[in-house]
């Protein structure tokens, strides 16, 4: 197992720790940590867990949600910074030699 899934793998346990603690089933904490995908969105959600304490399932699945939409949206602009730092570059430089004839 490398570092990455180690990581990932300790994440989803205590994630699921942390929902069972709260007297939600095992098998919604390992559903969230299926969801959130990455080790630091995991850790946000924790982070969520521990400091309002939810009563509620939805409560916790509408963090979930919101969390997701943030990491998508997160990905959308790196996405977008890359596409115009291309752009910006074919504007100043263009193609390249082969294409200038």
């Amino acid at each position: 197992m490398d570092d990455y899934k180690r990581e990932w793998a300790n994440s989803r346990d205590k994630l699921v720790m942390a929902v069972v603690g709260l007297g939600f089933p095992a098998e919604l904490g390992e559903q969230i940590a299926k969801q959130l995908g990455s080790p630091k969105a995991m850790e946000r959600m924790m982070s969520y867990l521990y400091n309002v304490k939810p009563r509620k399932a939805e409560l916790i699945v509408d963090e979930m949600l919101a969390i997701c939409s943030d990491v998508d949206r997160w990905h959308a602009k790196k996405e977008s910074e890359a596409a115009n730092a291309r752009y910006n570059e074919i504007l100043n430089y263009g193609f390249g030699a082969e294409d200038d004839m």
